[in-house]
């Protein structure tokens, strides 16, 4: 139980984190029209695997500024999520399973 109160909290702490950064970001972008942004789409293969922890793992990246969970996949196998300034797809994704998914996987699984 314990170990479940502690792996929240952490998800909370780095949800805080991760929006603050996305929101200076995005304040960034804004005000920077001369560069040029990449927005894009990624697939997000998941290793969670019930519905409570696919639901709060989708809204976590809809509330991050920059990023939007577009789809499930019918299978629940991976979320589609559209990226703001997409530069690196593969480090996009690995950031997401290592700031978002992970927390939320020892929280509720």
């Amino acid at each position: 139980m314990l170990r479940r109160v502690w792996a929240g909290c952490t998800a909370l702490a780095t949800f805080v984190v991760q929006n603050v950064v996305a929101t200076v970001t995005v304040a960034w972008l804004v005000l920077h029209p001369r560069r040029r942004v990449r927005s894009g789409i990624v697939r997000v293969p998941l290793d969670v695997t019930t519905d409570a922890a696919i639901t709060m793992l989708a809204h976590g990246i809809t509330l991050i500024p920059g990023t939007m969970t577009v789809d499930v996949a019918p299978d629940r196998s991976s979320l589609l999520v559209h990226v703001l300034d997409l530069e690196d797809p593969e480090a996009t994704v690995a950031e997401i399973k290592r700031t978002l998914e992970a927390p939320i996987r020892r929280m509720l699984e």
